[in-house]
């Protein structure tokens, strides 16, 4: 018989899928290192799986061949946990394409393990400091308004506050898949987000998201995308110029192609080119030039 990979990445999560859009997502916390590399499985418009305990890390791949194929979340589960020998000792969240849900806690898995699953989603964990963590992350998760990075993060706070992992923290990860969402559209990572060794892993997967949001993300309200012009421009163009990017603020015009192409520049620069907008600037964009203009 072919020697499984496994590990131990003793932890809790959360496998969903958004019901508006079909975004699918892992977010996953434990004291081990590196959780984001071996827990959290996803593929968009195909599913997503959580696997973890003396976690059998070809679940992941494996199981999302099988929903490629058309098998549902239980099928899947059901090929998995009866083709492995170590099952008992297995923790497993998957959901479908379609929502649906199949979760399995074998029942070696070092106490406290469970799970709680709901529409779309699933909640395990393992080695936790009790059954408070896992019925917290669920109430947190359905009465969480925002989209599916909302859910997820309010989720696997309200299982820390719980408790958590009764043995600390050491990482946390998000991975979170949409077709064509992924850097230029080359592939569908929308969100992979990991913090591989931290004392407060979940507080700096936060943090670090908050970066990637801005950078990578259009989650801003569209009524914070406004037009270049009047007092605005000039005030753009003044600051470019103390910063390098353009030579003089116009006088003959509020918004120049010269200051367009200094300020898709500096954007380049500071990483912000998936936000750029001919004539138009994000505000949480504009926030970040001045408070450079402001610290340098």
């Amino acid at each position: 018989m072919k020697k499984q990979s496994i590990s131990k990445p003793s932890t809790f999560s959360i496998a969903a899928r958004d019901p508006e859009n079909g975004d699918l997502g892992v977010i996953v916390q434990s004291k081990f290192p590196a959780v984001g590399a071996m827990v959290p499985w996803a593929w968009a418009e195909v599913g997503a799986v959580a696997t973890q305990a003396y976690a059998n890390v070809s679940y992941g791949e494996r199981g999302l061949y099988h929903m490629l194929e058309g098998k549902s979340a239980s099928e899947t589960l059901k090929e998995l946990v009866d083709s492995d020998e170590k099952a008992a000792y297995r923790q497993v969240g998957i959901v479908d394409a379609k929502g649906r849900v199949a979760t399995h806690t074998g029942k070696e898995c070092m106490d406290w393990a469970g799970h709680v699953t709901g529409d779309g989603y699933s909640c395990q964990g393992n080695i936790l400091a009790g059954e408070a963590v896992v019925n917290d992350m669920a109430e947190a998760f359905e009465k969480t308004n925002g989209d599916l990075i909302d859910k997820l993060f309010a989720g696997l706070k309200a299982g820390q506050a719980a408790g958590g992992d009764k043995r600390g923290m050491q990482s946390a990860a998000i991975l979170i898949v949409r077709k064509g969402a992924g850097y230029d559209g080359g592939n569908d990572r929308m969100v992979d987000v990991r913090v591989d060794e931290h004392p407060s892993p979940i507080e700096e997967l936060e943090r670090v998201f908050a970066v990637y949001d801005m950078t990578l993300l259009s989650r801003e309200n569209p009524s914070l995308l406004f037009p270049i012009d009047g007092p605005v421009a000039k005030r753009v163009q003044g600051v470019l110029v103390d910063l390098g990017y353009l030579k003089e603020v116009s006088f003959d015009e509020y918004w120049t192609s010269d200051a367009e192409k200094a300020l898709q520049r500096w954007m380049s620069v500071e990483n912000y080119e998936n936000k750029y907008v001919e004539g138009k600037v994000w505000k949480s964009v504009m926030d970040a030039l001045f408070a450079q203009w402001e610290n340098r």
